[in-house]
This record gives C-alpha cells, structure tokens and sequence, in this order.
C-alpha cells in the first residue's frame, strides 16, 4: 500500500505523538508498504525534504509554535499534501490540526481517511464550548477514527456521538526498548528518572516538591530529569531552595537512541503527568523493566497498575512520595519490571500497533468498513 501521513511535527522533534508516528511509519516501511509524511520545518536547519531510512518526508512552513502556527501551517500544507496524495491508497491525519489538508487532499483524490487523536491538545480544545462545533466538523470527516486513550475517545464520541473512537495504545519498539547495559555511573541509592519534557502539564513540579520527603525516607536515593522545556529555570531554581542540588540532575532532552541506557540505570520511572494520553515514556520505560510510579489521570491507569508499579493523585506531591517510597521499599521491586516487560510485549509492541493499522487501512482502500478490534 501507499500511505500519506499528516502530522504537525515529526523526529527529530521529541515526543510521544512524534515516537508513536514514527515507529507505525517505520513498522509499515520494514512490511513493504511506502510511507510519505508532510510535517512541519520546525527547526531551521532542518531540509524541506527527505529520505529518512525509507520514509519520504516533506517539510513545509510553521510560523510558531502555538495553535495559530498550528493552524497557518495546516492550511499552508495543504498544496504540498494534496501533490503528495497522488497515488496514495489512504490518508491519515495525525492529531485534529492534520485533518483539514489530509481531508482535503483525500477528497480530491477520493481517499479514505483516518485520523488519530493525540494529546492533552485535544482534550483542552473539547472542553471550550466555542471549539465544538468546529471540532465536530472535523470529526466527521474522517472515515475511521483512532484515539491514543479510552478517556480521549471518551471525549470524542460525546462531542460526536455514533463516531464510535477506536481506542489504540501507543506502541513501543520493543526491540530497540529494553533492558540493556546502564549509560548513567551508579549512586549510592535508588535512581529515579523523569522522562518528561519540562512544561506545566507534565507536572514535574510536583516529583521536585516531593523529592524531600523521599530523600528524608530512602537513603542514597536520586533523580535524574530527562527533557526539556520552559519550566526548566523555574525547577532548577526550586531543586536548588529545596536543598536537592545534589539529588536532583537535570539532563536536557535526548535522543531516543540514548534513551534505553538511561532508563536501565535506573529503578523506577516517574510520570507526574496532570493530563495525559497513553503515555509512550511510561511505555517505554516499562518495555526497559522499569517498574512505573504515575499519576492516576487521562490514560495511564490503562497501562499501569499495582502489579508493575503504582499510581498516585495527580498534582499531589505527599501522596506521590508515600506511594513511590512504598514502591521503592517493595522487595519485589525487578519483578514488578519483569512484569511490565512482559505487558508491554504483550499488549502495546509496534508490531500490534501497525498490524491493526493496515488491517483498517486495507479495509477502507477496497471501500470496506474497517473490521472490529
């Protein structure tokens, strides 16, 4: 098949929408299927087109980073989309800004076309009354409809009801995530790692405020912060009040490639998040047999549990510190991350991810509906 995808950014922007678009266009190239994506020149560097492996990728104009960039780049892509859409059999926008090019260029070309909603973005956008109307429109233009979390989907059929959302976990390469030799020296204690990028909704914040209380509970114990973003002055500024200078380590954002040596440094992944889809760092760090400590919001109580780690209240940081100091002190610790392995292998590999996505996309390109999951 020829599939056109549609999203806003793609690698080496960093991102669960950004993983998860490129490991599906990835796991449909290593099938035999070709895989164009028109994304965003986000970066200046970056060249307006490209074989990235064997994925043809086309950047056009995003004026910034916001939705009203979101919005002229959307528009402003839709030339290059409809060109692009020449001899695809399927379009599929990824994220609601992708849909109005995808849905056009689909229609000219008489496409079927998917979508996936990602992100907290949408979820926002759903609870402003003035949004709905106008989200509703787009809704209906898809032919089949993907949601990164049950509670996104959720939102989706009451905006649109007989939309009938698909829930679809992100998937993790599980032979690139795993278990592996350590990249990060050992520290006397336990080592926590934050893989979240720095900005308000991924509630970092409220691990920093909590990190006393744990040092104070867990001797030897440190956290390493793996990301980027606004907030980062903010939360250096209120590690070094709080006297965690030493404890806390704030690594930047890095490439996915080093990421499996990080997260096996480490005992527990920590995912704070205040609103979240299906987390793909959570997944991630599970596929590497971390245990996982995340907050009880949005889609992560779909994937974690009491059996490979622990939720806690979102934006709470004493109840995040009673239940990871509980977690650290369980004696069961590396099997909770075996048995996270073990599910992410199970349920939410890449493999599952895009085999239910040719299944849809072969159903709709023979003018089919698309089978049940």
């Amino acid at each position: 098949m020829n599939i056109l995808m549609h999203c806003i950014y793609f690698p080496p922007e960093v991102g669960g929408l950004e993983s998860h678009v490129f490991n599906l266009c990835r796991g449909l190239v290593a099938r035999g299927h070709r895989v164009d994506v028109v994304t965003s020149r986000s970066r200046p560097n970056l060249p307006r087109e490209q074989l990235m492996g064997d994925i043809h990728v086309r950047r056009t104009w995003l004026p910034a980073r916001n939705p009203g960039g979101w919005f002229l780049h959307s528009m402003c892509s839709t030339p290059r989309t409809t060109r692009a859409s020449a001899e695809v059999d399927v379009v599929h926008a990824q994220a609601i800004a992708s849909i109005p090019p995808a849905w056009i260029a689909g229609r000219l070309r008489a496409r079927p076309l998917i979508t996936t909603l990602h992100t907290s973005h949408f979820l926002r956008l759903a609870g402003k009354t003035h949004w709905r109307p106008g989200l509703r429109t787009l809704l209906r233009a898809s032919d089949h409809t993907f949601a990164t979390s049950v509670e996104i989907a959720d939102v989706a059929d009451g905006l649109l009801p007989g939309l009938s959302t698909e829930p679809v976990t992100n998937g993790v390469d599980t032979s690139v995530f795993r278990r592996c030799e350590p990249s990060l020296p050992p520290v006397s204690g336990p080592l926590l790692v934050v893989p979240r990028r720095l900005f308000p909704k991924n509630g970092v914040r409220f691990f920093v405020q909590a990190m006393p209380e744990i040092a104070a509970a867990v001797p030897g114990v440190e956290a390493i912060l793996v990301g980027d973003g606004p907030d980062r002055g903010e939360l250096e500024s209120l590690s070094a009040q709080l006297g965690l200078a030493e404890r806390i380590r704030f690594l930047g954002a890095r490439p996915n490639a080093e990421m499996p040596g990080i997260l096996s440094s480490a005992a527990v992944a920590v995912v704070p998040s205040l609103m979240e889809a299906t987390s793909i760092a959570a997944l991630e760090a599970m596929a590497c047999e971390l245990p996982v400590a995340a907050s009880r919001v949005g889609g992560l109580p779909e994937i974690v549990d009491e059996s490979v780690g622990t939720l806690f209240e979102p934006g709470n940081p004493a109840d995040l510190a009673r239940r990871l100091v509980a977690l650290l002190r369980r004696p069961n610790l590396r099997e909770a991350g075996r048995r996270a392995r073990e599910r992410v292998a199970t349920r939410w590999s890449n493999d599952r991810l895009v085999e239910r996505h040719l299944e849809v996309y072969e159903a709709l390109g023979t003018g089919k509906r698309a089978p049940h999951a």
